[in-house]
């Protein structure tokens, strides 16, 4: 799951999230550890301009800060950046910050990486917008090398070219799994050919097997190698009957009802949910928590 609290669009937020702080967030980190849950992600935003603040708020916790504040009182949940926009930052910066998390943690980074969409975020930052495209393509390779097992790490391309430069601590895992996110062609494509996993933004079921579709046709023409993880972000969820407006959109029912809905996107090829449960108050959200970790969990 996406934890609440730390980013406060109004797409998704709560209202309770607004009073919201650091012992909500522990508290629901460790919920969803206890009830076992795969991972737990942070999203990624410097700043945002007055023209978005009324939608998207300027609540977005840093991730690495975020994610190592909760590495320390979890125990083996694992820690997803959705998404990194690491493109506003030099990749040995980025690769700093996230191996240190990785070895702090104890080897449970996952890096999700994406393109960005806010255009004065990198305007302030000196990075050009229009090209974020292929800066994000340059870091990928950048970080491939800055996040593996040599302390002296060397890339040389268009963008960042850097050799005999030491970093340690090293990352715990051998090769940290890079989830690439969002959905456009562009995406997609990158995904397929860069990644280790796909964090689609916001396709609906009936989208996602053409998708799909897609990164295998794309992975078998490159011949891409090793494990490949295909996400999908769920509908949102509550467990049982809500005795509140939960919204049309909003899954319900029993274990066994939402346990067979959710089991469709495993027939299309997803291997991993993220899940979002509505809620008014952080004891409801670590009460679905726990009921969908002990009762709909073991279904999937």
């Amino acid at each position: 799951m996406q934890l609440p609290v730390q980013s406060q669009s109004t797409l998704y937020a709560e209202g309770w999230e607004a009073e919201a702080g650091p012992d909500d967030l522990l508290e629901i980190a460790r919920a969803a550890d206890r009830a076992g849950f795969d991972y737990l992600a942070g999203c990624d935003h410097v700043a945002i301009p007055r023209r978005l603040a009324a939608a998207m708020s300027t609540v977005w916790y840093d991730p690495v800060a975020t994610l190592a504040f909760l590495a320390a009182a979890t125990e083996r949940v694992r820690l997803l950046s959705h998404v990194a926009i690491v493109g506003l930052r030099h990749p040995l910066l980025t690769a700093k910050q996230y191996a240190t998390l990785d070895h702090l943690s104890g080897g449970r980074l996952i890096l999700g990486v994406g393109a960005g969409h806010v255009q004065e975020e990198f305007e302030a930052l000196g990075v050009d917008f229009r090209q974020r495209g292929p800066v994000l393509d340059e870091c990928l390779d950048a970080l491939r090398a800055a996040l593996g097992p040599d302390e002296f790490p060397e890339h040389h391309g268009k963008l960042y070219d850097f050799e005999g430069l030491g970093q340690r601590p090293r990352p715990v895992q051998d090769r940290i799994p890079v989830w690439v996110g969002g959905s456009s062609p562009a995406a997609v494509r990158r995904a397929a050919l860069r990644g280790d996993g796909w964090l689609p933004q916001g396709d609906p079921r009936d989208r996602l097997p053409a998708q799909i579709a897609r990164i295998r046709e794309l992975r078998e023409e490159a011949r891409a190698q090793g494990p490949f993880t295909v996400g999908a972000i769920v509908e949102p969820l509550y467990v049982g009957t809500p005795r509140w407006g939960v919204g049309r959109g909003t899954l319900t029912g029993g274990p066994q009802e939402l346990a067979e809905s959710l089991r469709a996107y495993r027939a299309m090829g997803v291997h991993q949910i993220q899940v979002r449960f509505r809620s008014r108050s952080r004891s409801e959200l670590t009460d679905q928590i726990a009921a969908f970790g002990a009762e709909i969990a073991p279904e999937l």
